[in-house]
């Protein structure tokens, strides 16, 4: 079987990437800053505020709330709406830890407002989050925002006047009235970290890892993530026994979730699939809709997993994390829907721990390449693709980790829908 790597795919693979593992601060931080970074290290615990509201985007709360859970930071996760579950972008439902009106009282080394439309507008005419943000501003504690946030919410407050900051492309006009524009990935001025959008935000977790931990912290927590670790400016699709993917115009996708699932994975492969117009079900891989995933961020799935076995599928793509993947080992009826998947000739994938502990023991790897996440490699019978950030291989698809997990959507939706339909899903996310 011949290996081929594609350089690229077709034109959306080759994804460009400006920065290294983490984001390199802007020159603007200042002295002032520097003492204020200081003071936030020598604090006893980091605490973090999360706000979260109907039309979120998932992607920029979850990957910021796992990362700093990573690095041990003390996240709350607070709903601006009247109830603790929002229904973020693309159908995506989140349980949060608290209302904001419970955060009033508590002091926190670092807010951070997610984007997404209107949830962005949402959090600007919240009084409570507004006065929050302004008092932590006003007492010298770090703030930061991602995407529609800068612009629609803190420079709607008055918090970035004077200040280099970016946005989301369309709202930079916006934002240009209320602070100094730059096109960074991730900019930072004094107390304020800004980012601009779902592409960046794991570079912009990363530096905000970085503002209250330290720079050893932000290495030891970006390494398992996977962000671009060879410093190359391309994503690379290793594919082979190359086939063209069939499927119905809207093709209909499985994403079973459990307690213990990576979320940041789960989110992403959701919500890019989602993007693409695909029908994605999300099943509870247990006896309740709401699950616990391994960063404790709670998720709430579609229907449960008996439910959806009844229905057919054209692909069945599992997210990672080790409790997740095994819970769906243990699944017989996941491991069953797999099989039959298989016995049908139909599309399957897998990323981080799934492919060692979900596909390989069943057997549907069997006379297929693979990859996963480095810790579970040894389990997978053919070794040689390892290395390789995500592998096609006929109709299976596999990937390391939450940051593969951008290349593994786009490269289904390639698979799917065609390039220039990942291709625009890419430029739209600041993927491309």
């Amino acid at each position: 079987m011949a290996l081929r790597h594609l350089t690229p795919l077709s034109p959306f693979t080759t994804l460009t990437r400006r920065l290294p593992s983490f984001p390199t601060l802007s020159s603007t931080t200042s002295r002032r800053y520097n003492r204020f970074s200081f003071s936030v290290m020598a604090s006893a615990s980091r605490k973090v505020l999360v706000p979260i509201a109907n039309g979120t985007e998932p992607m920029e709360a979850v990957i910021t709330i796992d990362v700093l859970r990573r690095a041990g930071a003390d996240v709350t996760v607070a709903s601006v709406e009247k109830q603790l579950r929002v229904d973020a972008c693309h159908g995506v439902k989140i349980v949060a830890d608290a209302l904001i009106s419970d955060c009033v009282d508590t002091v926190f080394d670092l807010i951070s407002l997610p984007g997404g439309m209107p949830g962005a507008s949402t959090l600007k005419d919240n009084n409570t989050l507004e006065n929050i943000v302004k008092k932590q501003a006003s007492e010298g504690r770090l703030y930061a925002a991602i995407c529609a946030s800068p612009a629609v919410a803190l420079g709607s407050w008055g918090l970035l006047k004077g200040l280099k900051a970016t946005c989301y492309p369309a709202f930079m006009e916006q934002l240009s009235s209320s602070a100094t524009t730059v096109d960074s990935r991730v900019q930072q001025d004094g107390k304020a970290i800004t980012s601009r959008g779902p592409g960046t935000t794991m570079e912009y977790s990363v530096t905000l890892v970085e503002q209250l931990f330290g720079k050893e912290k932000a290495n030891e927590v970006s390494g398992p993530l996977f962000m671009n670790p060879k410093q190359t400016d391309q994503f690379i699709v290793t594919e082979l026994n190359k086939l063209q993917w069939t499927c119905a115009s809207t093709p209909k996708i499985l994403v079973p979730i459990a307690d213990g699932s990576e979320e940041m994975e789960a989110v992403m492969i959701i919500d890019v699939l989602r993007r693409a117009k695909a029908e994605v079900i999300v099943a509870s891989v247990g006896d309740d809709l709401e699950i616990v995933a391994s960063r404790k961020v709670k998720l709430v799935a579609d229907m449960l997993l008996d439910e959806a076995a009844k229905l057919s599928y054209d692909l069945i793509v599992l997210p990672g994390g080790l409790g997740g993947a095994q819970a769906f080992a243990k699944s017989e009826t996941l491991v069953n829907l797999l099989k039959k998947q298989r016995e049908l000739d139909r599309y399957y994938g897998a990323i981080c721990a799934s492919p060692a502990l979900v596909l390989e023991p069943h057997g549907l790897l069997e006379g297929k390449k693979a990859t996963a996440f480095p810790a579970m490699c040894e389990k997978l019978t053919d070794k040689s693709e390892v290395e390789s950030r995500v592998v096609v291989d006929g109709k299976v698809v596999t990937s390391r980790g939450p940051g593969t997990s951008l290349e593994f959507s786009l490269a289904i939706v390639e698979k799917l829908l065609g390039h220039e339909k990942a291709l625009e899903i890419g430029k739209a996310m600041l993927v491309v």
